[in-house]
This record gives C-alpha cells, sequence and structure tokens, in this order.
C-alpha cells in the first residue's frame, strides 16, 4: 500500500493538453458576421488619405503648370520689350535728316539747285 498523503495519478492538467487525434474538435456555432468597425475606420481612412493625396498631386501639377505658361510668357513679353526698344532706336536713326540726305545721295539723288556730275572713265577694279 502507498504510504498515506501521496498520490499515484498524473495531474488532470497534463492528460487534457493533448486532444485526442483520430476524433475532430466540434466547432462552436457562429452567429452572424458582425462588422469590425476598426477594419472599417481604418480602411475608410486610408481611401480619404488617398483622395486628399491625389488632390494635393493634382493641384500641384496645375501650379506647375501654370508656372511654365507664366515663365514662358514673360519671356514672350521680354523678348517683345527688346524688340520693340531696337526698333524705336532704328526708327528715330532713319528720322534723322542726316541719315536721310546719305540714303538719297546713296540713291543717286540730289538736292534742288545742285549740278550734277557724271564721272567717266574711271579704271575698273
Amino acid at each position: 500500500m502507498p504510504p498515506v498523503g501521496t498520490t499515484t495519478a498524473a495531474p488532470r492538467r497534463q492528460a487534457r493538453s493533448k486532444p485526442a487525434r483520430g476524433r475532430p474538435r466540434a466547432k462552436a456555432a457562429r452567429g452572424p458576421l458582425r462588422i469590425r468597425w476598426e477594419r472599417v475606420g481604418r480602411v475608410l481612412l486610408v481611401i480619404v488619405l488617398a483622395v486628399v493625396a491625389g488632390l494635393y498631386i493634382q493641384q500641384g501639377l496645375a501650379y506647375l503648370s501654370a508656372r511654365r505658361q507664366a515663365d514662358e510668357q514673360s519671356a514672350i513679353a521680354a523678348r517683345l520689350a527688346r524688340q520693340n526698344a531696337q526698333l524705336a532706336r532704328e526708327a528715330k536713326w532713319l528720322n534723322d535728316p542726316a541719315t536721310i540726305v546719305s540714303d538719297a545721295r546713296a540713291l543717286g539723288m540730289i538736292k534742288p539747285g545742285e549740278r550734277p556730275y557724271v564721272v567717266t572713265g574711271l579704271p575698273s577694279g
């Protein structure tokens, strides 16, 4: 006989820890599917973030396009201002009486009352 106070049986915890392999476990019956609101909230936040990021990207591209157009227009305006200044100088030079006289002489014109001379017999070359 065993001494008093000693037990020979194995603890129950160890016996229940491993289920029998031959018999499948019974699944608990599930009720209706539950909505996982934390997951829905996260998905909605990601969608809102994507929409906001898309809007920022769209506005950024529109800004860059407008800035490029403004740079092109300012370059055109600067070129036209230079051309205008050049044409104003040329108009002032062409309206100068000395320029008018020299151009007329180059065309063979004479002033009223002047005697024209024709020089002939010059060596060519």
